[in-house]
């Protein structure tokens, strides 16, 4: 058999393919003439054929079916068969696979080979790809060859201890001695992987953390490393941009913030040389930056004097002057975790964080706004929410929501005043009302309700801003509510806070009817306002036919909502005129818009149609644990299909029955409507009752049927029960 490429001819050949299809067929022609080489146990050139099948591998192509070979390599004497044995061990096998356990000799005799370059790669194998069981069975050799003297094989010995500790956890204690004299080493390489171990050891176990702070004095160890480090003067050997062993500092750096976290002694005991390093570190150039920052959070992280933390918020500060962003994302983020604990210190770079928000980095941009958000308080509400209003106003739509919510919270924590908070929300429904949270409006409503003294200028200036503009539903929704509320106070131009508007009643129903028209408009925001022209029936006193034509056009609206608000609107203008001035306000407590059927609430004892069946007998449909629901019947003679039952609930027990819900159902043959209920809670004594409607659509006069669900809390436990209803008196479906 011919003797095959070398790797260097498969490249060449591989990088001349002009194709994707082209690079597959040369690779799998070659893995071809490599399985025939495996067949015929051809060791002459297994080393090069493992080599190319590795490249072939690095590309993305399968190359399992090397891996026994990879085996005989390690098994082989000469060391450029087992070098490339071991990579391709490290490469093409792991612990899922249970060819791997068949190496565990090979690496226990190269452990205790006589070359140390042998040993050191199946130090490294076993690092890589050890599992739980090679590691108990080689755990000891990996710990006599971490007390040798050769400083090649103690730091590559340090690094499988690590991997040997993560895979069993309970072989900590057998690297416990030979940890003792690993940081009086010299070599920078030793030091560090014992460092890493160290902080490995600390990171798993309680234990040795506090074995490691009382009994090793680890922390004056660390302390004396790290000022050598610092003091020393230039060593090429270990010189990056000027500073000596960033690599090293910064793995000790962190092995401090384990040791000094929740301890007084050893937080006091790396304090002066925390400060060393903040103060001494050049900062031109990122490896410097780079040891700044956890010296940052070292001192953040431990129980460090309050001089140490503000200079470490400074170099934060500092950090966001950075021309690189990375860095200045990284002073962001530290700042965000420390302004609860440091919120002076932070407090005296909000010029600078606020100056971030302009950033074009979306990334810094967020971190800037959250901890802008974070600084906000009493003493300068006023300056951060102007600056955070301008961002909202030039932000991209994805922070907007949450910038608007931000805004909320702060307004509402620290509003110097009630006129200052509604500017506030008003201007954030202005800029920004599409993206706020669906509490928004109920919350503004609320508060504009309990600033009575705020009614005649928020009228006023929600009026202005909706002028022509309905893009900005919630905004629209609570200057619908506010008009039907105050629209008196509107028209008779009460507002002292600034020049009072000219407003008639006509021009008022005209932006409220333009918004019923606009394409723009919600169903809730019809809704709104809807129900607004319905209340300023009882406060306009020339317009109130118009009122009455725009509600009867509603009234065969295709929406479904709109057309049962204007439905009811109609009855209660028909038949309860005299009842309009307390029943058209929305209750403002819950400003809600799905609380039209409230409007219904006290009308249950009066007929609802004009044209009605009498003589239908109430009935009791259920009685039980004090719990009574009687069920009273209403027709129309005009629609007899229609039944409207109305069901009270009463209490005869001592305690109030609490959040109380009423379900039913009916058979398919029957349509039911269930309105809401006039409370949640059914009064203790028979004290009161609720009261809500049931209507029911029977076309084929069928016998009534229905099955009931009453939910409770009463006496501090959940109450359900499920009742049928058969006794429906005849003349409530015949």
């Amino acid at each position: 058999m011919p003797a095959p490429i070398r790797l260097r001819e498969l490249i060449r050949t591989i990088r001349t393919a002009r194709t994707q299809a082209e690079e597959r067929e040369m690779i799998q022609k070659e893995c071809a003439a490599i399985r025939s080489s495996f067949r015929e146990e051809d060791n002459t050139y297994r080393c090069r054929n493992v080599a190319k099948l590795l490249y072939m591998h690095m590309l993305g192509y399968p190359a399992h079916f090397g891996q026994l070979e990879c085996l005989k390599l390690i098994a082989s004497q000469k060391f450029t068969d087992k070098r490339i044995g071991y990579l391709g061990a490290m490469l093409l096998l792991d612990e899922r696979q249970d060819v791997h356990l068949l190496m565990t000799n090979c690496i226990k005799n190269d452990l205790n080979h006589s070359t140390q370059f042998v040993q050191g790669l199946a130090l490294c194998t076993l690092g890589c790809m050890g599992s739980s069981e090679m590691c108990r069975d080689l755990a000891g050799e990996v710990e006599k060859l971490l007390k040798t003297s050769n400083s090649y094989l103690r730091k590559k010995a340090a690094l499988c201890a690590v991997h040997v500790i993560r895979k069993v956890p309970e072989l900590m204690e057998m690297f416990l001695p030979a940890t003792k004299n690993l940081l009086n080493e010299k070599n920078h390489g030793v030091l560090h992987t014992s460092v890493v171990l160290l902080t490995e050891m600390c990171e798993r176990s309680p234990d040795m953390l506090a074995h490691f702070r009382k009994n090793e004095k680890l922390v004056p160890q660390l302390v004396r490393i790290l000022k050598n480090l610092i003091m020393s003067g230039y060593s090429p050997e270990h010189d990056v941009s000027g500073i000596s062993d960033p690599f090293l500092q910064v793995r000790i750096l962190r092995l401090l913030r384990i040791l000094g976290r929740n301890d007084d002694d050893s937080s006091e005991a790396m304090n002066d040389i925390l400060a060393q390093v903040a103060t001494n570190t050049e900062t031109s150039k990122n490896v410097g930056n780079a040891i700044l920052y956890e010296t940052v959070l070292t001192i953040m992280d431990i129980k460090s004097e309050s001089g140490l933390r503000v200079l470490a918020i400074n170099i934060l500060g500092r950090f966001l002057l950075n021309n690189d962003k990375n860095i200045r994302y990284v002073a962001l983020t530290s700042l965000l975790k420390t302004v609860q604990t440091d919120h002076n210190a932070v407090q005296r770079h909000r010029s600078t964080i606020v100056d971030c928000l302009k950033d074009l980095d979306v990334s810094i941009k967020r971190r800037a706004m959250e901890l802008s958000f974070a600084l906000v308080n009493g003493n300068n509400i006023r300056g951060m929410m102007k600056e955070l209003l301008y961002f909202l106003d030039s932000c991209e739509p994805e922070f907007k929501a949450d910038c608007a919510s931000g805004i909320f919270l702060a307004a509402e924590k620290y509003a110097p005043s009630k006129r200052w908070h509604i500017d506030t929300i008003m201007r954030v429904l202005t800029t920004a009302g599409s993206y706020v949270r669906d509490d928004a409006v109920p919350n503004l409503i609320q508060l504009i309700t309990n600033s009575v003294e705020m009614h005649a200028y928020t009228v006023q200036r929600l009026y202005k801003a909706i002028l022509g503009d309905y893009s900005q539903q919630p905004l629209v929704q609570v200057a619908a509510w506010c008009i039907g509320e105050y629209g008196d106070l509107l028209v008779s131009g009460q507002c002292e806070e600034e020049e009072p508007i000219q407003v008639t009643e006509d021009e008022v129903l005209d932006i409220l009817e333009s918004v019923l028209i606009s394409n723009m408009s919600t169903s809730v925001t019809r809704g709104y306002a809807l129900t607004a022209i319905m209340k300023l029936s009882t406060r306009f006193t020339c317009t109130v036919n118009r009122i009455k034509k725009v509600v009867s056009i509603y009234g065969s609206s295709i929406d479904v909502e709109l057309q049962q608000r204007a439905v009811e609107y109609n009855a209660l203008f028909k038949k309860y005129d005299h009842m309009a001035p307390t029943a058209a306000p929305t209750p403002a407590s819950v400003p809600q818009i799905s609380q039209a059927p409230f409007l219904l609430d006290g009308l249950s004892s009066q007929p609802l149609f004009n044209d009605i069946t009498t003589g239908i007998p109430s009935i009791t449909a259920y009685s039980k644990n004090g719990l009574k629901i009687e069920f009273t019947f209403e027709r129309s003679n005009t629609n007899p299909s229609v039944t409207v039952i109305t069901i009270q609930a009463s209490n005869s027990t001592e305690l109030d029955m609490t959040d109380f819900v009423f379900q039913a159902a009916v058979p398919k043959t029957f349509q039911l409507q269930l309105l809401s209920p006039s409370s949640s809670i059914v009064p203790a004594f028979n004290t009161g009752t609720i009261t809500q409607v049931i209507k029911v659509l029977n076309p084929q006069k069928q016998q009534l049927r229905m099955r009931i669900k009453l939910t409770y809390n009463h006496k501090g436990s959940a109450m359900q029960d499920l009742a049928e209803v058969n006794n429906f008196p005849p003349q409530s479906w015949q």
